[in-house]
Order: C-alpha cells, then structure tokens, then sequence
C-alpha cells in the first residue's frame, strides 16, 4: 500500500499521487505494523494480512500479488491453503484470512480506477464543444488590384451562402461581417461582438491565371486554429475550388453532415467559371446600393445568364436588382418591378431551395397589396433558410400592416438578432422600439446605425422623428436634412424634412417641398404619399386624404404601412383613415 504524506489516505500501489491534495505518494506499512509510527502514521487499527511482493531485487514494489498455481494459492506468512475450486474446475480451498484481505484490495483498486479514469476522462477525453455560430470575414485581396476585389467579395459571399446549407449552423450574413472589411481582425473581439463561436479568415491572392488562397478557421474560445489550409489553382477552376474549400471548412465545423446536406454544402450552381465570376461581379456592384452601380449590376447578372442560362442564382440576381432599381436610380423604367417578378419565379423554376427570390417575391407582392401572396412567399423563404434575416425583415413589416403587432415584434426582434449590423434591420428595430414606447432605446439604435454606417439616410430620418417627438426640432432637421443630402433628394426624405419643417411651426418652407414634389408627381417621380406626408404634418388633412386617393389608384409607396409608421400618426383618428385601410384590404 501507498500512504500520502499529507493526510494519510491510504491508495494502491499503482497510484502515484493523492487525488485529494496532490502529495507524492510514499511506500508505507499498514497502520497497524511496526514501524508504522516511524513513517508518520500512527498504528492504531487491527492488522491486516499483507501480501508479499515478487518485485527483483532492488526493483520498487509495483503491486501486492497472489500467486497461484493450477491447483493452490500460495500464501505468503504460512498461511494455509485449503483446497477449493479453481477456474479450470480443480477443487481447491482459499484460506479465510486471505479471502478477506483481498477482497478490500480489490474494491479499493476497482472504486480507485473509476474515479481515476471517470477524472481525466473528462477532463482529457470530454468530446469539444460543437461549433454552431461563425463569421466568414471578408477575404483580404492580397493582389493590390481593384479590379480582383469583387473575386474576394464574392468568394467570401458564395461560401457564406453554402455554410448557411449547414442544419443548425448560424452563419452571420454579409453586412454583419462586410463592416470589417479593410480592417485588422482581432479575433476575440470579432467573436464577442457577433457572438460566434468560430471565425474564418481568408486571403486572395492572383498572378495571371494562377490564383492562390489561405484559408484560417479559429475557434474563438480557445483561440486555436482548426483549419490551415492554402489552395493553388488556375483561375478556370475557380468554381470547383469554391466548392472544394466549402467542403473543407464544412467538415472542421460539423464533422457528421449526412450526405444529403454534405451535397448541398458543396452544391456548385454553375458550371462555367466566366458565368461565376460575371455573377461574382454582379453582386460585388449590387452591394454597392447606387443607381449607377446597379444597372452595371444588372449588365453582369445578364452576361452571367447568356453564358450560363440554367444559372438560378443569377436570374435571383437581376430579380434583386429590377426590385430596389427605382429606390436608386431616377430613371428606372416603369416596369422595373414585373421584370424584377418574371425573374425571381424563373431563379425558383430553376432551383426551388433558393430562399432569396421567395422574399423578393413576398416584396413585389407587399408593394401591390397582394398580402396573402406576400405572406406566403416570405414563409417558404424563411422556411428554406431560416437565418435569411431580411426574409424575417420584410415579412416583419407586412404583420405590421395586418395588425399583428406581437407576431411583427418577434419578426424584427429575430432579423435584428441574426443580423444585428444591417442598418436597415436596425432601423426598424429601433421603429419597433418606439411602438412599444422605448423611446430612449430607440434613440440608442438609431445613434448606433449612424456611429457605425454615417452614410445609411434611414438612421439620420428615423432619429430625426424620434427628436421631433422628444420636442428637439432643431436636431430634428439637421438629421432630416443630412438624410436628403445622403439620399441624392430622394422623394421620401424631402417629404420627411417637409414634415419636420411642418412640426416645427416654419410652415413657409414645408410649402415649398411639396411644390418641389408636386412636380416630382407629375414626372412619375414621387408618390402621392409623400405630399400626404408634409399636408398631414401640416394639419391639413383634406389635402392629406386627397393624396391618398391618388396613391389608392396606383399602388407604391409608404401607404402599406401607413397603420404604423410615424408619418401618418396625425391622420389616424379620422374616419376616412379607416376607409383607407378597407380599400386596401387590411384590417380596420
């Protein structure tokens, strides 16, 4: 036996340290030999048969054995061996003696080697956390070629889509992660303020037709590199790598994929590498949210199909474009949004597990009232990904205008927690905020949205309501004055800064704006509902009401939200705004 030192508990022999205070085990005799006292521990207890050992000479004692032979147990001490049955089914007898001090021994060794083993099992052998969050940074372009950015754009937004395939995987989109592009990744800091538990760094580098790319995944939690890998191919293989490096990460974060969804990881959309990089340029020009950069958007979707017409994701991409064409672009053709329609439905005939021409859908549908069909497409898009925060945006703003306030909450609250960078989901968090009457709150979102993204007119407009109501006109019109000149005079923020004018008693220049808008109007180049706007503001409400019966006969604008959004508010206790709402078709 082993004794420790320290507190006395006595181990077996195999044991080389005490499991309560980590004392360095000594040989010892039991309590009750001589000599027990000399080593410290007093011999107090009755004696107990103590098992000699076979060690060689000058060999440390290892274990206590008893030797047997076929037929007897050889006792050391004279004990007697009576004859009792042995494993091969010889009658042999063990002694009394020692039965019983064999029998503690072992119990002690067996309960020792659980507890043991049960220890550094968990502490060694415990299986790692599975991951379940992580950001794909922007890739760097290693090139120094602006003309080679859109490919480490687009190749960071191609494999967020494809982890996004990953059940139970939250994959942050693209304008949570897009805000650290050009900026030093501290790994810990980006994993605490997206809350994830791994973070994929990547680096893009071209000379000619070769393309080289390093790819490093880190767990957050540990800081550890899981994956350190670097591709070299020719630029013609580009969709297979895209594929390739899809599958790698995919295996570091979720080891057991069936193969169903190992396919869909993996799934390559095209073919042709001229069709994926013209839809990597597509997208790289899209994102850029100007109405130069989208009709150049829309050349490159359109290259993209002509090289490859069976290309779903491109026709998703010009349905995209034709979509927020007239929000950018002044002289977006009228039917911008039925070609936006005829191609969301020809990206889903093509491939049905797309979630994005599904809420584009549900958008073009909202814009005509059609709110059934509009709920229905934003369900099946939520219902294919349901990490597609702008799916849950959009569909969050039609439970709105059908009165589902609570339902509408939780829509937001969910967009805002899977993308909580996107400065237009934040805008209507913070629209959220304020229907429940957190005013303050919403004030803090709205001041995040500019801190971060200076350049989004929907922070400066939306807080500039929020400091009307706070009675700080002044403050107001500086923020509705910076959102007209961040949004070219875009039609909605002159009718805001027209408002706020309005509420502020300088009736003399809101009067002014609506005649800028009247003729707006009659270009084809305003709604009816921002002239609503500015009248309403102005207490004027049979005007107010006769510009909404002009947005009645043509269906755009803000008039689908009217139930909630704040430019209305003053118009909401007359009976006429009721009828309004029927001819809509929603609920009074």
């Amino acid at each position: 036996m082993k004794r420790c030192p320290e507190c006395g508990r006595e181990y077996d022999n195999t044991m080389m340290f005490c499991l309560d205070d980590g004392a360095e085990l000594l040989y010892g005799p039991a309590r009750s030999e001589p000599g027990a006292v000399a080593t410290g521990f007093p011999s107090d207890e009755p004696q107990t048969a103590i098992l000699h050992s076979t060690a060689a000479p000058g060999e440390a004692p290892t274990r206590a054995q008893i030797h047997t032979t076929e037929q007897t147990a050889v006792l050391p001490r004279g004990a007697e061996a009576e004859p009792r049955e042995s494993l091969g089914g010889l009658a042999e007898k063990g002694s009394f003696s020692a039965h019983r001090a064999a029998k503690p021994l072992i119990a002690t060794v067996v309960a020792i080697a659980v507890l043991v083993g049960g220890f550094f099992g968990y502490k060694y052998l415990s299986p790692t956390k599975k991951i379940e969050s992580i950001a794909v940074m922007p890739f760097v372009n290693e090139s120094k070629n602006e003309d080679v950015e859109y490919l480490s754009d687009g190749m960071t937004e191609t494999l967020i889509k494809s982890l996004s395939s990953i059940p139970d995987m939250d994959v942050k989109p693209r304008s949570a992660v897009f805000r650290y592009k050009g900026k030093d990744t501290d790994i810990p800091a980006i994993g605490r303020e997206l809350n994830v538990q791994a973070v994929l760094n990547g680096r893009v580098n071209q000379r000619g037709d070769q393309l080289t790319l390093s790819l490093e995944l880190v767990e957050v939690q540990k800081n550890r590199v899981i994956l350190s890998e670097q591709y070299q191919r020719r630029q013609a293989e580009l969709v297979s790598l895209q594929s390739e490096i899809a599958k790698d990460v995919s295996a570091k974060l979720s080891p057991r994929l069936s193969g169903t969804d190992e396919t869909k990881v993996s799934k390559q959309a095209t073919t042709d590498p001229a069709a994926y990089q013209a839809y990597l340029r597509g997208r790289y020009y899209w994102n850029k949210r100007t109405g130069e950069n989208m009709y150049k958007a829309i050349e490159q979707f359109q290259t993209a199909i002509d090289r490859d017409p069976n290309y779903a994701l491109a026709y998703s991409g010009l349905a995209d474009a034709y979509a927020l064409l007239p929000d950018w672009a002044s002289d977006a053709p009228p039917d911008s949004r039925s070609r936006a329609e005829a191609f969301a439905r020809k990206a889903i005939d093509l491939d049905g597990q797309l979630a994005e021409p599904h809420a584009t859908l549900g958008q073009l549908h909202y814009s005509k009232w059609q709110w059934a069909e509009a709920e229905t497409q934003y369900k099946r898009a939520i219902e294919i990904n349901p990490n597609y925060a702008t799916a849950r945006h959009w569909y969050s703003v039609l439970l709105y205008a059908l009165a589902r306030k609570e339902e509408g909450h939780a829509m937001i609250t969910r967009a805002h927690e899977i993308d909580p960078m996107s400065s237009i989901i934040s805008q209507n968090f913070a629209q959220m905020l304020e229907m429940k009457g957190d005013h303050q709150a919403a004030i803090e979102v709205c001041q995040k949205i500019i801190e971060l993204d200076p350049n989004f007119p929907g922070g400066h407009f939306t807080i500039g309501w929020l400091y009307l109501k706070s009675g700080r006109n002044d403050e107001a019109i500086a923020e509705f004055q910076k959102s007209v000149e961040l949004g070219n005079r875009h039609s909605y923020s002159i009718a805001d800064l027209g408002a706020a004018f309005a509420a502020s008693g300088r009736t003399k220049e809101a009067l002014e704006l609506a005649r800028e808008l009247e003729i707006r109007y009659e270009d084809k180049k305003a709604n009816a509902s921002d002239l609503a706007t500015i009248y309403a503001a102005l207490g004027d409400k049979d005007k107010a009401f006769a510009w909404l019966d002009k947005e009645l006969v043509s269906p755009d604008g803000r008039l689908a939200s009217s139930r909630w959004i704040r430019q209305f508010q003053p118009l909401r206790d007359d009976p006429r705004f009721k009828n309004i709402l029927k001819r809509m078709g929603l609920p009074e």
